[in-house]
This record gives structure tokens, C-alpha cells and sequence, in this order.
């Protein structure tokens, strides 16, 4: 298959952008997208159109996420995609996406620059959804029981090499087998536990230096650092948009 990440400085590598679009239109759990220097959709699959709550792929090109997302996470969007086109490099990032018309839903997202005809760059990703765990693996028992441990005990601290014990496997055996069964690495699924948990407790009347705690977090700082960077807003952001949520569905 042809990389949409080669240079796009003749016309096969727009038709390449174009294929792979039309390949990832056919994939309801994977997000793919290309965007120029501006930011600006160039291409985008539809399943981000439909997750946009749009009918048609011409809504969303030519547009910036400050004109499809709300402002709370349209800015995480834009700060991401500014560190792309300056050269860094996004891979399997464990993140929280909110939609418009959809709940929240937690994927690996990657994204990388793309240089242009022009000499400029723009940037190409792609966000896969998790999925099931494969509870078929020979190793799944043993790792559930990493798991079970992991959410029983969130809240406090937890190091891999006690949880490599619990299954009695190494540390490399621990995340590569992790990583095949489940996607994600012993620390993201203890990232995603306690981003669930405080998702959830910001719903409610605690502070945020108290939701952090009851949820790992060693302190207010490190909470809220962790939080924006997979939810993509500030705890207090995430309380005020739940609350605008509630007070419209009212």
C-alpha cells in the first residue's frame, strides 16, 4: 500500500491521499485524515465525517478544527497539529475523542508531517478505536488478573514490575503481551483507568485536587497535565462542558 506519508510534491501522491482515504472510508473504527499547512482538512474519511455529525466529506474539507469542534477541544487539536508541522512526530497516543453527536470513545492516534508541493507541510493521521480485548490469547487469564489488580487498586501507586509478578512474566513479557491483547501498554491501561474514573467523579461535586487524588494522581498538577494531554481539556473545562451537556439535555 502506498504510504500517504510520502512527499506530495507531484500529482500521484494526491491520488495516493485520495486511495487511502477511500480505504479508510470502509473502516468505522479507524479516523483518517490529511490536512495542509493552515491546518485545513485536505482530505478526511467518512467516518469522521459522520462523527462530526455531517453528511458529506465537502463539509468538513477546506475547514479547521476551531470550525467543526468546540472551542475546549478544538484548541487541543490545533496545539497538537502546530507540534506535527513543525516536524514532531505522534504515535499511538492514548487519547479521549469527543464528538458532537457521539460519546466519548478512547483510540491510539498517530500523526506525522507531510511534506508539499510547494515546499510547506501539512499532516496526515489517523486514530484507531480500541477494541475488545482478544480473550482468546493463551495469556489472557494471567493478564486479566493484572487487569482485575489494576482496578481495584488505581488509586494508589502501582508499578509495572509488581504487576509483570501478579503474572508471572517479565516486564517485556508484560507490555508486548499486553500490547497484543489489549492494544495498549500496562501504564496506558492504568492512564485509561483512572482518566475513566475522574471523568466520571468530575460529575460530581468534589474538588479537583480531590479527584485527582482518589484517582493516582500524586498531586493537582500532575492530574491536570495527564488529563488534558488524553482528554484534551482541563479537568475544570471537562466539569463545565459536562454541565452544559446536562443543562441542555434538561
Amino acid at each position: 500500500m502506498p504510504s500517504p506519508t510520502a512527499s506530495l510534491n507531484d500529482a500521484s501522491v494526491r491520488i495516493d491521499a485520495g486511495l487511502m482515504q477511500t480505504l479508510c472510508d470502509a473502516l468505522p473504527d479507524v479516523v483518517f485524515f490529511v490536512k495542509d499547512a493552515a491546518g485545513r482538512y485536505t482530505h478526511a474519511n467518512l467516518t469522521l465525517v459522520r462523527r462530526l455529525g455531517l453528511k458529506r466529506r465537502e463539509d468538513v474539507i477546506g475547514r479547521a478544527v476551531a470550525d467543526l469542534f468546540p472551542a475546549r477541544l478544538g484548541g487541543r487539536y490545533a496545539l497538537q497539529d502546530r507540534r506535527v508541522l513543525t516536524g514532531d512526530i505522534i504515535e499511538n497516543q492514548l487519547e479521549v475523542h469527543l464528538y458532537p453527536n457521539r460519546q466519548p470513545g478512547w483510540c491510539l492516534t498517530g500523526k506525522r508531517p507531510l511534506p508539499l508541493s510547494d515546499g510547506g507541510c501539512g499532516l496526515v493521521g489517523l486514530s484507531r478505536d480500541l477494541g475488545a480485548p482478544d480473550g482468546r490469547d493463551p495469556t489472557y487469564e494471567r493478564l486479566r488478573r493484572v487487569t482485575e489488580h489494576m482496578q481495584q487498586h488505581y488509586a494508589g501507586p502501582l508499578r509495572v514490575t509488581a504487576l509483570a509478578q501478579l503474572a508471572n512474566l517479565s516486564v517485556a513479557q508484560l507490555e508486548r503481551h499486553f500490547q497484543r491483547v489489549f492494544q495498549l501498554t500496562p501504564q496506558q491501561s492504568l492512564t485509561k483507568l483512572r482518566i475513566e474514573a475522574a471523568m466520571h467523579h468530575l460529575r460530581g461535586d468534589a474538588s479537583i485536587a480531590q479527584v485527582g487524588l482518589a484517582c493516582g494522581f500524586s498531586d493537582q498538577s500532575a492530574f491536570a497535565r495527564q488529563f488534558k494531554a488524553t482528554v484534551g481539556m482541563a479537568p475544570r473545562d471537562y466539569r463545565t462542558l459536562q454541565a452544559d451537556l446536562g443543562a441542555l439535555a434538561d
